[in-house]
């Protein structure tokens, strides 16, 4: 899916997916696309509400979620993310290139690993070709395996509220 501009079209947010335990936090952020040169889309974090650029370490940027979904649904912003703070008890682990966006269908050694956690939010990444899995936890700093990327802070996640039931 790609815009009249170019840039990879972006699943629709849908708010009431996106669990209550993440939207009381002021820890939400608009975010503007842009095209990277290998065609994949950039996500850059922005003041919801503004033309400012949010800052992953900087929480005098970040907003609160009625903030960050008033600045989306007036169009300011391409979507709403949520980010990763040392203060928070979350760890969001972001699955790349496992879904598959005309069937719906997601790697079943994803689901796996995604089942072994009781405490869970999983919903479709922003691409609608990634999985987003947020649950409680700590990590030492972000790490990538694989098709995988963890974080628990300094970093934001792109939320679509696109509940995977899983």
């Amino acid at each position: 899916m790609v815009t009249k501009t170019g840039v990879p079209k972006a699943l629709k947010v849908i708010s009431e997916g996106i669990p209550d335990y993440l939207t009381r936090r002021p820890q939400f952020v608009g975010w503007a696309a842009e095209l990277k040169p290998d065609g994949r889309l950039d996500k850059v974090p922005m003041i919801a509400g503004t033309n400012r650029r949010a800052s992953t370490t900087d929480l005098l940027t970040w907003r609160s979620f009625k903030e960050a979904c008033g600045a989306y649904e007036a169009g300011k912003h391409d979507g709403i993310g949520f980010v990763f703070c040392s203060a928070d008890p979350f760890v969001g682990i972001d699955f790349d290139d496992c879904r598959n966006p005309e069937t719906g269908e997601v790697d079943p050694r994803v689901l796996e690993y995604v089942e072994k956690f009781d405490e869970r939010y999983v919903e479709v990444s922003v691409s609608g070709t990634g999985v987003h899995l947020i649950t409680c936890g700590k990590i030492k700093g972000g790490t990538k395996k694989g098709n995988r990327e963890l974080y628990d802070q300094d970093r934001f996640f792109a939320l679509t509220g696109v509940v995977l039931n899983a």
